[in-house]
Parts: structure tokens; sequence; C-alpha cells
């Protein structure tokens, strides 16, 4: 027990002299050490200096990309939309040709029957190329009225009780293009 105390003892002095060391050499250090610890200092300010230019630098590029960026697709934007309707435009081409061919007809022509079939052979072709663009009618002969595509204008007593809440008449037909309803039909409703 006594060396245990002793070792201790021991060891808390060179601990002690050892600090003493160190506070000393700190102390007596040359006026070059302070030197090189500044010049060290200086170069590491000037090097976080540059790399802050260089970060600077490499931000304002990325900004002036992305507005580059973001004006060019806004650009292609607006051309999409002028231009996005040009297909359809020019498919229904051959449609204004039929009707002007059935105008020219219709001053020459004394079959008044010939000039109906003209005009329903237009008609159907009209039909079909609005189907193929997917607009559709929406039914409403007898149908139940749906305010989703419906558009009640009136209503008038229903001439039998099974058309309660049905729809009467059609005043104009209702169109919806790809699920979406592009005009409601607008119709009079049962009572």
């Amino acid at each position: 027990m006594k060396n245990k105390k002793h070792t201790e003892d021991n060891q808390e002095v060179k601990d002690g002299c050892e600090t003493q060391e160190t506070q000393t050499s700190e102390a007596t250090k040359t006026p070059e050490t302070t030197e090189e610890a500044a010049d060290q200092i200086v170069d590491e300010m000037e090097l976080m200096a540059q790399k802050c230019v260089e970060l600077n630098d490499k931000n304002l590029r990325l900004m002036a990309e992305f507005d580059n960026y973001r004006k060019r697709t806004m650009k292609e934007r607006v051309d999409l939309l002028k231009t996005a309707s040009e297909k359809v435009l020019v498919d229904m081409l051959p449609l204004v040709d039929d009707f002007e061919r059935g105008l020219k007809a219709m001053e020459t022509s004394e079959d008044v029957q010939a000039v109906k079939d003209g005009v329903d052979l237009i008609y159907s072709k009209f039909i079909a190329f609005l189907a193929q663009n997917g607009v559709k009618a929406i039914p409403t002969e007898n149908e139940v009225f749906d305010t989703e595509f419906h558009e009640a204008i009136t209503t008038f007593p229903a001439p039998t009780e099974d058309l309660k809440g049905k729809i009467v008449d059609c005043v104009s037909k209702g169109y919806t293009m790809n699920e979406k309803v592009i005009r409601f039909s607008k119709v009079v409703v049962g009572e």
C-alpha cells in the first residue's frame, strides 16, 4: 500500500514537470515560429478566399444556366400551344373542301335529294372526325339529369310519372373530349 502511494506521488510530480516544460517552451517561442504561423494563416485565408470566389462563380453560372433553361422551356411551351391545334385544323380542311363542293352543287342542282344526301355525307364525315379526336356527344334522350354532364335551362311538367327527374328535351348537345366535358348539354328536365 505504501509503494502504491509512493508511485502515485511520483506520477503527480512528473505530470507537473511536463506542464511547466510545455508552458516554458510556449513562452520562449522565437518570432520566426509565430511568423510562420501567421504566414500559414494568411495562406489558408487566401485559399479560402479563392474557394469562395470559385464557388460564387460556379453559383452564378448555375443560376444563369437555369434561367436560360427556364426561358427556353417557356418559349417551347408557348410555341407548342400555338401549334398544338395545327394538326386538328389540317385534318379539318378536307371537310371544308366538301362543304364548298356542296355549296357549289346547291347553286346548280335541282335535285333536292342529292343535295340532302351530300350534306348528310359531310355531316357523317365530320362526326367521324370528331370521334377520331376523342370528342363524343353526351347522351340526353330519356337520361337521368346529371349536373356533371347536363345544364338545366328550365323545368317542364313531366308528361308521365317515369320522366320525373329525367331529361325531357335537349336544346343544345353537349360533348366530352377524352372523358372531360368540353360543353355541357343544355336540357329541359321533367318535374
